[in-house]
Formats: C-alpha cells, sequence, structure tokens
C-alpha cells in the first residue's frame, strides 16, 4: 500500500459532466478525510479560460497544462461532444505524459480525447454508451468494452455518471487497502460496489418493460445487427417464431411493427455518429442500414424533422 500523497490532474474541457468529475474528486477528498492524512491532493487543469464551465453552468477554476506541474495520475473530463476537441497544444501535452509513463484516465466523454490524441492504440478502452459508436467508427484499433471502467496497464477509462464512483474505490483499495474504500464509498451511500465489467445501460427487459423472453432475444439481435439489418424472417427463425408470431408479439408488447422498431433503432444510431463523428454522412447512411442516401435522407426527416445535414450542422 502507498505512504505518499499522489497528485491527481484533472482535466477539464469546457461543457464537461459535473456529475462524472465530482464522482471522481469527492472520493479523493473523502480518502484523506477519513484517513487523516493527505493521500491525495489535485489540481484543475484546461486548455483554455482560467474557469472553465460544465454542463449544468458550474464553473471551476483552472490553470493551463504548463503550471500544474507534475502529476501522477491524469483525468480528462468531457461531456458534450468530445470528438469536436482539436486544440493541439492539449493533445500533444497528452502524448508527451503517456511517454514519460503516467497514469492517464478518461471519464464520460475523456476516453473519446485520449484517442484523439493516439495513446489509446492497442489499449481496452470504455466509453460513455453515447458516444461508442463514434469510438468503434473513428478508432478501430482500439478494443472498445461496454463496460463502466476498465483499468489496462498505465490507461483508466470509465463510462461517466456514477461509474467512477466505483473505480475510484477500486483504486483506494489498491493503494490504501479495501478498509478505506469500503468507508470512503460508505460515506457517500455507495453499498453496492459494482465490478469493472457491469453493463452500463438497464437491462432490455427494464428499458422496454417487457418480460417476454422471445421478444427481448429478437431486441438483442437488432440492436446486434444495426450495419447489416437482419430480416423479419431470419430473425422469427433466429428465435423460433414465425414470422406471423414474430409481427404479434411486436404488435402486442410494443405497439410496433418489426420493421418500424428497427428502423427506428438504426436512425438512432445515426444521430448519435452524426453528433458525435465526422464520419461522411454517406458512410453513417450505409453503416446504419440505408440503401443510400437520399432514403436516410427520407427517413431521418420523417423521423426527426431535420435531416442529416442540418443534424450535423448542430
Amino acid at each position: 500500500m502507498s505512504s505518499s500523497c499522489q497528485t491527481v490532474g484533472l482535466l477539464l474541457v469546457p461543457g464537461f459532466a459535473l456529475m462524472s468529475y465530482a464522482s471522481v474528486v469527492e472520493p479523493l477528498r473523502a480518502a484523506n478525510l477519513l484517513a487523516g492524512r493527505e493521500l491525495y491532493r489535485w489540481v484543475h487543469i484546461t486548455p483554455g479560460p482560467e474557469a472553465v464551465t460544465a454542463s449544468c453552468g458550474a464553473t471551476v477554476p483552472c490553470v493551463a497544462p504548463a503550471a500544474a506541474g507534475p502529476v501522477d495520475f491524469l483525468f480528462v473530463c468531457a461531456g458534450g461532444n468530445p470528438a469536436a476537441f482539436r486544440d493541439r497544444a492539449t493533445l500533444a501535452w497528452l502524448r508527451a505524459l503517456a511517454a514519460q509513463g503516467v497514469r492517464i484516465g478518461g471519464v464520460s466523454g475523456g476516453p473519446v480525447i485520449l484517442a484523439k490524441a493516439g495513446i489509446m492504440d492497442g489499449y481496452h478502452m470504455t466509453v460513455h454508451w453515447e458516444h461508442a459508436p463514434a469510438v468503434a467508427e473513428a478508432y478501430p484499433n482500439i478494443l472498445l468494452t461496454r463496460s463502466i471502467y476498465i483499468v489496462d496497464r498505465n490507461r483508466l477509462t470509465c463510462a461517466g455518471g456514477t461509474a467512477p464512483l466505483d473505480m475510484m474505490h477500486a483504486l483506494i483499495a489498491q493503494a490504501h487497502g479495501p478498509e478505506l474504500a469500503r468507508k470512503v464509498s460508505d460515506w457517500f451511500m455507495h453499498t453496492d460496489i459494482r465490478p469493472a465489467q457491469s453493463a452500463q445501460r438497464a437491462s432490455l427487459t427494464e428499458r422496454y418493460g417487457v418480460h417476454d423472453e422471445r421478444l427481448t432475444a429478437a431486441l438483442e439481435l437488432m440492436e446486434s445487427h444495426p450495419g447489416e439489418p437482419l430480416s423479419r424472417a431470419d430473425t422469427a427463425r433466429r428465435i423460433g417464431l414465425s414470422t406471423r408470431q414474430l409481427d404479434r408479439l411486436f404488435a402486442e408488447k410494443l405497439g410496433a411493427s418489426f420493421a418500424g422498431h428497427y428502423r427506428g433503432l438504426r436512425l438512432e444510431r445515426a444521430r448519435d455518429l452524426l453528433r458525435q463523428s465526422s464520419v461522411p454522412i454517406t458512410e453513417i447512411a450505409l453503416g446504419c442500414g440505408f440503401s443510400s442516401g437520399s432514403h436516410f435522407s427520407r427517413a431521418y426527416r420523417q423521423a426527426f424533422g431535420i435531416t442529416p445535414a442540418m443534424e450535423r450542422r448542430g
């Protein structure tokens, strides 16, 4: 167990998710308080103005990377659209820290920025589910998982939300023992510690409010095949139903047709890619199972009231 004080850098990107940030820094504060000594100190860093505004409007005073001094850990906290982050000096600074062997992490949209810096190739990584499709498209050399957090050598990535509470429990336990980690988690009434591989989203049963195993099997197949959609007949065959039975199941349980629900899933994925990536619109159309850009544009406007090009412009 470590007896020295560790310095944690928190790189805050404008629009960062306040809950994710708090779930990283508050366990550090509690660890110091409950241990009765300074185990951690932290410094807020930003590439931009001296005060960074979170997604909710709260501001945090920061220093520039050059003034931060040496750090043992660095966590990049981001939200909104991290794919739009293009500060070359900061990306170069992240690469320099990686070359020095500093442990670097990303929270919520932060892992996207680590990928943009080129320091995640060959590493297992997770990211908030909203950003996952864009990351998978843009960075094929990254081993993307859907865990709530993952530690791979000197890289730590976390999906955000309250998941950093689970990650910080693991890091505090590793450095200072499980007893202190438990006290910290109890302090925040975080008594149900989730393992790293826990799912980011509620189960299909919870999300759709259905308990029919045949329907959840069909939904799972549909969600796992957005780019090359399974036919109605193929889906029915795989779950042991006739197409008529499949149609009745969707109509009775979801109040939708099989084709209509599937199209909605693919359009939701397309919207995430338009908002979170720079993948060309035509490639998004084909990657989400639409036969052409014009077919995609018509379906998108019908579903969301705007064209894909308008969506991308914000």
